[in-house]
């Protein structure tokens, strides 16, 4: 065989390997994980493991990349551009549904950390989420988890999706923007912006999910959320690095629980907080309860998560789920032989 024909063969193979497994890189290519908008607190273990330096003591090379939006990033993820994505565990359900296996490997919040804000001017007349008919209310994309739990929340206050409208705001400044022109009335938002708007007197909380007492109340447990969720065919492939990923992510848990908000603080980027470090503090102390201590999926979580999706998603109601498949702990232990 000569040396060219060689080279061919070699070259369709590559392609046909690259084609078979999605994720397929050069062995020193960066890790890829996309995060559902690296600046929000609820998401803020990413940037604090790479600031920390615990991706590389694990020797691992990840790049970080934003995503506003959660299902924007999981079809990355679908699509085998990015080997994980930092956003909310209830999208490994919801594709489940849909045929596709994700699971969480390292499980931040217990809780959803986000906050349903009424914009002051609807206040009067928007108290709960029973006076969501007729309101246009802001989630930061269509099939994102914030429409998840807007559905879930008015479902569960006996307003019909039919009976208000949702529209798709992002995140942060363009949430903001939308409240204050009057677009929507309500909206799903975390830290920082829940603070910002709260000390511009732009808008105020309408229900808070972002401690264990609110979420029960709210939703009827816990409820996990923020988390590195990743294909589970490349979990089982790459054991050695979704190990070390989950560990990594696991020490990253631990500093948050035995450091101070304002410790914290000083290992984001400025760009986080801006102009006003005080605020941006302040919304990180509000937000510390909600993560968890040690990566692991709480108790009871997942059952609490399928019993929101299955009350108004019919393709997750009428499946089988099989929550085994969609997290599991076993790499936050797994050790390299």
């Amino acid at each position: 065989m000569t040396t060219s024909r060689r080279t061919l063969l070699a070259a369709a193979l590559c392609t046909a390997l690259a084609a078979a497994t999605p994720w397929a890189q050069a062995a020193d290519a960066p890790l890829i994980i996309m995060v559902g908008g690296i600046n929000k607190i609820i998401y803020l273990p990413a940037k604090l493991t790479e600031a920390l330096g615990y991706f590389k003591d694990e020797g691992l090379a990840v790049e970080l990349q934003s995503q506003p939006a959660g299902v924007d990033a999981e079809n990355q993820l679908i699509a085998g551009a990015v080997q994980g994505v930092v956003g909310f565990y209830d999208h490994t359900i919801d594709l489940q549904s849909k045929g596709k296996e994700i699971e969480a490997i390292a499980v931040f919040c217990k809780v959803p950390g986000e906050v349903e804000m009424v914009s002051t001017k609807a206040a009067p007349t928007f108290k709960s989420m029973a006076d969501a008919k007729g309101k246009t209310l802001g989630v930061t994309g269509l099939g994102s988890s914030t429409e998840f739990l807007t559905r879930y929340l008015a479902a569960r206050q006996g307003v019909a999706s039919k009976d208000y409208s949702l529209l798709p705001v992002g995140a942060g400044n363009t949430f903001i923007a939308a409240i204050k022109q009057d677009r929507i009335q309500g909206g799903m938002t975390t830290e920082p912006t829940v603070s910002q708007l709260l000390k511009s007197g732009d808008a105020k909380v309408l229900v808070d999910l972002r401690t264990e007492q609110g979420t029960n109340a709210a939703i009827g447990g816990l409820y996990p959320a923020a988390s590195l969720y990743v294909q589970n065919a490349w979990a089982a492939s790459h054991p050695e690095q979704a190990g070390k990923l989950a560990r990594a992510f696991a020490r990253t848990m631990a500093y948050i629980h035995s450091h101070t908000a304002e410790q914290i603080t000083e290992l984001v980027p400025r760009d986080y907080y801006g102009s006003d470090k005080e605020l941006y503090v302040q919304a990180l102390k509000a937000s510390l309860p909600m993560f968890t201590s040690d990566a692991k999926m709480p108790v009871g979580g997942p059952e609490t998560v399928l019993k929101v999706l299955a009350t108004y998603k019919p393709q997750v109601k009428g499946k089988n789920i099989d929550l085994s498949k969609t997290y599991t702990n076993a790499y936050l232990t797994a050790r390299q032989p």
